[in-house]
């Protein structure tokens, strides 16, 4: 069933490219209005363009997800806009420019910005959104299948996206009176931009390995984010969805 979303607003964080793009797309095609919040003000408005010229509506906002009053005005830009908010995709997140390391060796202060955007920012931008949202909305979180398979060298980024796995729990019970969902995605090696620039083979990296034997495109991860923002999924909440072509199966 294609999922549609017709009059809801969607606020996608760290929508200037990659994933966030993808979702932004992804759910303007299904009728949303589709905030993209990102502190790439060029790559923002590439992705506005590209969602007006198919003709849908958005609006891009600057927003530093690490600080409370820009996640704040980006919630408020949602509903002066559109007149309402009713889902939040959790994108935003440092990944490419991380350094690998074991863990011992890690810069401290790269710790701190990484968990200041990857959680932090999830947690920020999700208390600004909800408290503006309209019953039944949707929070959706973007996690990593990293998590699961404990990827070494790169303790800080793992550790960041299992807390987002943690924090979606604890969500999903808070909200949930309001009729809120709280779930999180968790793709695996996908090939964004990012992905492209840290690695030669990024193109075959891991498909031997999956159920399904090709790369992962970010339009893969779109379904299950419009499936979860959707009436259908008014009964999922507290949950992680792992779109990685099979490779973990729990």
């Amino acid at each position: 069933m294609s999922q549609q979303l017709s009059g809801k607003t969607a606020i996608i964080t760290g929508a200037a490219g990659g994933l966030g793009r993808a979702f932004a797309i992804g759910f303007a095609e299904r009728g949303a209005n589709v905030v993209v919040a990102d502190m790439n003000e060029a790559g923002s408005a590439e992705t506005v363009a590209l969602i007006e010229a198919a003709g849908g509506k958005a609006i891009s906002v600057k927003t530093n997800v690490t600080d409370k009053a820009s996640v704040d005005a980006m919630a408020e830009a949602a509903v002066k806009a559109f007149g309402g908010l009713d889902i939040l995709v959790n994108n935003a997140a440092i990944y490419a420019t991380i350094e690998r390391a074991n863990f011992w060796e890690i810069d401290p202060n790269e710790w701190d910005k990484v968990m200041a955007v990857n959680v932090k920012g999830a947690w920020l931008a999700s208390g600004a959104a909800f408290q503006r949202m309209n019953e039944g909305g949707s929070i959706i979180n973007i996690a990593s299948a990293t998590v699961f398979s404990g990827s070494p060298l790169w303790m800080h980024y793992v550790a960041s996206k299992g807390a987002v796995i943690g924090m979606t729990r604890v969500m999903a019970r808070e909200v949930g009176g309001k009729n809120i969902t709280v779930n999180a995605i968790a793709p695996g090696f996908t090939l964004t931009e990012a992905s492209l620039s840290i690695m030669e083979d990024a193109e075959s990296y891991g498909v031997s390995s999956r159920a399904i034997k090709r790369a992962s495109q970010p339009e893969d991860m779109v379904g299950t984010a419009l499936f979860l923002a959707s009436d259908d999924a008014s009964y999922i909440t507290g949950q992680t969805l792992i779109v990685d072509g099979g490779k973990q199966f729990l």
